[in-house]
């Protein structure tokens, strides 16, 4: 929150350098309005108002910085990002206007994973000044989850097995004075047949489990928020290659994602009662691991043929989601990295959205383009739902066609939603394979700042 060392502060006056935002159609109008020493000196950087340049010329007493943006009166959340990345530590404001949604970028763009080497960049804080003082709690809160989604994913699997996961539900617990409860051994077996099927090849020290958290009032409408937690995935059996086991410590970017909006949610005192679930596995390979061609028992009680060891996810998403759906909530979300065809459809940026109702995909949408976190919508198509058909089970976990993974992998999840309730999906990659300003190489979160500001909008705060 706004705290004396937060990023964005209250202007109260206070003593800053200006940040002048130009276009290349304005930097000639706004250079002429400077002595011929300072156009030298934006002439010397080869600065001509382009899209994310940055400059710094003296003004005798100091200096002052210009940046170079598509539009200075329409500021997206990451329109100063480059600017916090590459300024030298001090305290800014802007020459004219207010940041308001750059805000969000300015936070992110300082943003280093620093848990196991420090970063050799200048990491002297950026700190922006807005006169919006009432909108600057909310921005570091924003952007303080999405920090938290990088730093879950971006931790190697051996420090952020399930236990670790369940470690940051505790956390939020004890922050928001939210229930928790957690199921495993013997329990887990019995109730969550899939989960522990998944999960009990991994080390003791990375049992199997699911994490429960419920925080708000009972008469509040429910929302049930679902996470897929597999901390790392081999592959199973069905063993994966090296190259496509490198980044499985990312597997879990579901998880961080719903631990991330239940933290942006209770923070903001939602009036809704919020149960969050995490399935948490490590799908590891020893003498007991799950077959391919075994059969599961579900907590649905529908029977599934294992296919593929490697779909491990909708497994352990099927048995969380059948407990969310026994409470019947008004809404269901669930976040998962859940197959590569919705990244080799959509690439890494877009959350591939499926959902059962389009009023539910239009909102998420619509909150997401708001918000600079738009998800694209796949579709649930009837007809492929035979894919899944087995011969020997209710339904098989792997079809065996190249067809329409993430749709398919969608149905599949859809037959352990509870009928009539309004619920969405989404395929996440939780992964940024390349640096743009405000967003590291990395963890990533997409869908979590679409999905809050939809749940913002239906249940505001009081």
């Amino acid at each position: 929150m706004s705290t004396p060392d937060a990023l964005i502060q209250a202007d109260r006056g206070q003593d800053a350098i200006a940040i002048h935002l130009v276009t290349q159609e304005s930097f000639a109008d706004f250079a002429k309005t400077l002595p011929a020493g300072q156009r030298t000196a934006l002439a010397g950087q080869k600065f001509d108002g382009g899209a994310s340049q940055t400059a710094i010329v003296s003004d005798g007493d100091g200096w002052f910085a210009v940046g170079g943006i598509a539009d200075p009166e329409n500021l997206g959340s990451y329109c100063l990002a480059k600017l916090a990345e590459v300024l030298p530590g001090g305290t800014y404001r802007l020459a004219s206007g207010e940041p308001l949604a750059a805000m969000h970028g300015w936070i992110t763009a300082q943003y280093r994973f620093e848990r196991y080497k420090k970063s050799e960049k200048d990491t002297e804080p950026r700190i922006l000044l807005s006169k919006q003082a009432k909108h600057i709690d909310a921005a570091i809160a924003e952007a303080e989850a999405v920090n938290l989604v990088c730093d879950l994913v971006n931790t190697p699997a051996e420090d952020m097995g399930p236990a670790a996961l369940e470690a940051e539900a505790e956390r939020l617990a004890k922050t928001y004075k939210a229930d928790i409860n957690v199921v495993k051994g013997d329990r887990l077996e019995q109730e969550y047949p899939m989960i522990h099927a998944v999960g009990r090849a991994a080390a003791r020290h990375h049992a199997p489990r699911i994490i429960q958290l419920e925080w708000g009032d009972p008469s509040h409408p429910r929302v049930a928020i679902v996470g897929k937690g597999v901390t790392f995935d081999s592959g199973g059996l069905d063993v994966k290659s090296a190259i496509g086991m490198k980044l499985m410590k990312k597997d879990m970017g579901g998880a961080a994602h719903a631990l991330a909006l239940a933290d942006l949610i209770m923070r903001a005192g939602l009036k809704l009662r919020l149960h969050l679930l995490i399935p948490t596995v490590e799908n590891a390979i020893a003498g007991n691991a799950f077959r391919p061609g075994d059969v599961l028992a579900t907590r649905k009680g529908l029977t599934v043929e294992i296919g593929n060891t490697d779909a491990e996810g909708r497994l352990i998403l099927g048995d969380a989601l059948t407990r969310a759906s026994e409470d019947d909530p008004e809404l269901m979300i669930d976040f998962a990295t859940l197959t590569g065809a919705a990244r080799i459809a959509l690439g890494p940026d877009l959350p591939a959205l499926m959902t059962r109702q389009d009023k539910t995909a239009d909102d998420l949408i619509a909150a997401g383009r708001a918000h600079d976190d738009e998800p694209w919508r796949l579709p649930l198509p009837d007809g492929y739902r035979e894919w899944l058909n087995s011969d020997i089970a209710d339904l098989n976990n792997a079809h065996a066609n190249p067809y329409a993974g993430a749709s398919v992998a969608g149905l599949f999840l859809d037959r352990f939603v509870g009928d009539g309730i309004e619920w969405a999906h989404f395929d996440t990659f939780a992964w940024r394979p390349f640096a743009k300003p405000g967003r590291q190489k990395g963890g990533a979160a997409y869908g979590l700042r679409a999905a809050f500001h939809m749940l913002k909008a239906r249940y505001p705060a009081s």
